[in-house]
């Protein structure tokens, strides 16, 4: 590539190298026009919707503060586990099982 460059008169040069950097700038303010209406585009549709929806809890109070602490801070209720040696032996069938 390099031998091709040197080769190459220097006007020829010039303009292609200006020609690239035209389309650069093309292509990056391209993309770069079509991600700004993208960003306004989303932020009018979510207007829009939550306009719709009322229940959204953007235009109610918040939820989390109207709730009692008591609920917030309930145990887990406790998990019953079953034998241990049964467990062991339904898992050891089952790879039994997939073996054969």
């Amino acid at each position: 590539m390099l031998p091709l460059l040197t080769n190459m008169p220097k006007d020829v040069l010039i303009a292609q190298l200006k020609d690239g950097l035209v389309l650069l700038v093309l292509g990056m303010g391209t993309v770069f026009v079509f991600l700004v209406i993208l960003i306004y585009a989303t932020k009018l549709m979510s207007r829009i919707v939550r306009g719709i929806d009322k229940n959204h809890p953007a235009n109610n109070a918040p939820v989390a503060a109207a709730a009692p602490k008591a609920a917030v801070q309930q145990k887990a209720a406790p998990v019953q586990t079953g034998d241990d040696a049964a467990v062991a032996a339904a898992i050891v069938a089952a790879y039994d099982k997939s073996r054969n």
